[in-house]
């Protein structure tokens, strides 16, 4: 459950700006996104092998 403070006389849209940030941190959309189409775990592991070649490339040029 996502608890967020609202202090007295805060504006409501400010608290709902803080509500939206830790929605978005928690990651909830994106795994209900992730769980409504199957992908094939050789997909799934695909696209891990190329985010990992994509980091590792990241690293090696801020390295020179």
């Amino acid at each position: 459950m996502i608890i967020v403070p609202v202090k007295e006389g805060e504006n409501i849209d400010r608290a709902l700006k803080k509500l939206k940030r830790k929605f978005e941190k928690t990651g909830v959309v994106k795994e209900l996104r992730e769980r409504q189409k199957f992908t094939k775990p050789s997909i799934v592991k695909r696209e891990q092998k190329l985010h990992a070649i994509y980091v590792q490339q990241m690293h090696q040029d801020q390295d020179m």
